[in-house]
């Protein structure tokens, strides 16, 4: 009954004796014991001859099989050009598709009303369940010809749950925004915003503030933007007791707050830009009044950060204000023309605190843990207790809470006996910081911070991989890492700042050596000013000479010719960016691995002439078909189909002369006339 319903059974070269789904001839590609010759019947032999598009359906196929087989020959750990490597694990994409639709939601949450955030929500949990209850369906039946293969049912159930759970996580993080959306688009704080009244606001400060510079201003910063958060707002004679997101554009007082200070704010209120967080902006018309008691976590942190740059005075201008930077984030005394080098050169990433040093901070710790020869447990922590507090010293910074995050799952992990696995680490941390702050998605800080970290997971690791056995490892990494950074986060950097830096790679290359010295021994100096100022001055010193190389570095090569080229602006910026990253990537590939590259090539090749061999077959059968009348006549082609290939068949594929004139007068060449061309005379020389 099962051979009834599913056909005969494959047969020794595993391709059916029966079937329209194998190629005849030469045409089966590099399959031609699959369907090849004719098929016998009870009574007679005849051959099954499929149609074109079937045939370069088959061919297709066969392409796509054949590339399946190479990379997971490729995978398995033994390359032709580098020998035999040991096998590694592969890396889990199940939580790609959760850390996206969260990403999403968070979006959507920005732009949509709270009516079509609670659809979304509901949408999202409706189609979470019906994907739960999908497993538990019978699949089996008479539902196709075929049964479901016993292989793909868990493959298939844990398709299921992961998108189940992404949705389940979406919706969470679009009720998170609808409460936001609220009070952006509804109430009475949204009406007083949209009439732009003035106000006076008891606000909470959200963050550090950050400096507003205006095109060509030299010296510190006039005006200062930070995040608060309302606690009373008074506004047309009405108090409103509401806990609303707003930014306050100041004067210079405002550059002295501190993240948990409380104070009063006075001003008139405007609307926010479109896809903004925040319900709206208060522009103070004051000095922030009546401030309150600070934390003392973020005032201590703020007192250090003012110490540290102070004891970094003795150091020569450039140095001077680089260090503070790479250690604390305190960019106040950088100098307007390193900025300006370090942003030609693509190096100002340097100066913002991010992933890299939360990194190097958290391996210092483990490794000093581990040297006392603490267990696992106390270990992990310790090294995440000190992270905490550096986050506090520079800041909750998205890129820095992404870094701190992910670090804090790096060390769980650890401490479970779990390591290795970077991408998950990396969704986990998106995950958790959007289904706090859905906020932190339309962050182009926190997108690049993500991109960096994805490329240097992914496409890092390919890279050291590809490099030869004779290269050092940490010389390949040295490369590998900005490189595979700067390849996701250049389309993204074209749309903030429409150039091309050309020598970004060579001078983060330059870099990455003095960064490791620069964090360590200034983040160390940062506790040890209190405590014993003179070691804490000589750590600062060799700091600051490590710093000095990076600021000489970006000053180098941003003076050489060709430094910064313009590139264009929008999508097409975008998309040109994104295709010379594509080449990049590819040509990394083909110098590390010049032999498969050239089988690469050869085999794509020999597809597209089979390819090219298949759609010729397809048409001459069309043809034959249409002009089917007047095929009976004494000159009808009996040899069949014409045999593939543009050298083996004659008179296809080669510029020549044609003597397959069927009984019909060529047009060209033309024939050469009978009748005798007419001679002019000439005269003899110096005849009369």
């Amino acid at each position: 009954m099962e051979s009834a319903v599913r056909g005969p059974g494959p047969g020794p070269d595993g391709a059916g004796k029966v079937g329209l789904g194998a190629g005849t001839g030469q045409h089966a590609g590099n399959n031609p014991g699959a369907g090849s010759g004719p098929v016998e019947g009870r009574h007679r032999t005849f051959e099954v001859v499929p149609s074109g598009r079937r045939r370069a359906r088959q061919q297709w196929g066969r392409v796509w099989d054949n590339a399946r087989q190479r990379v997971g020959k490729a995978g398995s750990g033994k390359d032709r050009d580098g020998g035999d490597e040991a096998p590694r694990r592969r890396m889990d994409v199940r939580l790609a598709m959760p850390a996206a639709a969260v990403w999403a939601a968070a979006l959507a949450g920005l732009w949509l009303q709270p009516a079509a955030l609670a659809v979304l929500c509901c949408g999202c949990v409706a189609a979470g369940v019906l994907m739960l209850k999908r497993p538990g369906r019978r699949s089996a039946g008479f539902r196709g010809r075929r049964a479901p293969e016993a292989g793909r049912e868990p493959a298939r159930r844990s398709f299921l749950a992961t998108g189940a759970v992404a949705l389940f996580l979406a919706a969470a993080t679009a009720a998170h925004s609808a409460v936001a959306a609220g009070q952006r688009f509804e109430g009475p704080l949204a009406e007083a915003i949209a009439s732009g009244k003035s106000a006076v606001a008891v606000v909470e400060v959200a963050g550090a503030p950050r400096p507003l510079a205006a095109p060509g201003q030299a010296g510190p910063p006039e005006r200062w933007s930070v995040p608060v958060w309302t606690r009373d707002v008074s506004t047309g004679g009405v108090l409103l007791r509401t806990r609303a997101q707003l930014m306050v554009m100041g004067g210079g007082a405002w550059g002295n707050v501190v993240p948990g200070q409380v104070l009063r704010a006075a001003g008139k209120l405007r609307p926010a830009d479109p896809g903004r967080e925040e319900a709206g902006i208060l522009a103070a018309s004051a000095a922030p009044g009546k401030p309150g008691q600070s934390p003392i976590l973020e005032r201590s942190a703020k007192e250090l950060r003012e110490r540290f740059v102070a004891a970094s005075s003795f150091l020569a201008p450039d140095p001077r204000g680089l260090l503070p930077g790479m250690v604390t984030g305190d960019t106040s005394a950088l100098d307007e023309g390193l900025n300006n080098a370090m942003k030609v050169v693509g190096m100002t990433h340097l100066t913002a605190v991010s992933g890299a040093n939360c990194g190097l901070v958290l391996g210092a710790l483990l490794l000093a843990c581990r040297s006392l020869r603490l267990p696992r447990l106390p270990a992990a922590v310790l090294a995440a207790g000190g992270l905490g507090l550096f986050v506090v010293l520079v800041g909750p910074d998205a890129s820095v809470l992404r870094a701190a995050l992910m670090g804090a799952v790096a060390v769980v992990s650890l401490a479970g006996g779990r390591a290795g696995r970077g991408l998950s680490f990396l969704c986990l941390a998106v995950i958790g910081l959007l289904l706090m702050d859905p906020g932190l998605g339309s962050s182009f800080g926190f997108l690049l911070s993500v991109l960096a970290t994805l490329g240097i997971i992914v496409l890092g690791r390919c890279i050291i991989d590809w490099t030869p056995k004779c290269v050092p490892r940490w010389a390949a990494a040295a490369v590998a890492v900005p490189l595979s950074a700067q390849l996701l986060c250049g389309p993204v950097i074209v749309l903030l700042q429409p150039q091309f830096s050309s020598y970004s790679l060579l001078a983060n290359v330059i870099a990455s050596p003095l960064v490791a010295p620069v964090t360590l021994l200034g983040t160390a100096a940062v506790p040890l000013l209190v405590l014993v100022p003179w070691p804490a001055t000589a750590l600062i010193a060799v700091a600051g000479t490590f710093s000095a190389g990076v600021a000489g570095t970006a000053r180098f090569a941003s003076q050489l010719p060709g430094a910064s080229l313009p590139w264009p602006e929008g999508i097409p910026g975008l998309l040109t960016m994104l295709f010379l990253s594509m080449l990049t990537y590819g040509a990394v590939w083909a110098a590390a691995r010049p032999r498969r590259f050239i089988r690469c090539i050869l085999f794509c090749h020999r597809r597209l002439v089979s390819l090219i061999e298949v759609l010729e077959t397809s048409a001459i059968t069309i043809l034959r078909r249409a002009g089917g009348a007047t095929s009976h006549g004494p000159h009808r082609d009996k040899a069949g189909p014409p045999a593939p290939g543009l050298e083996q068949a004659a008179g296809r594929g080669r510029l020549e002369y044609s003597t397959d004139l069927s009984g019909r007068n060529p047009r060209w060449p033309l024939h050469k006339s009978e009748q005798p061309v007419p001679r002019h005379q000439t005269r003899q020389p110096g005849g009369m």
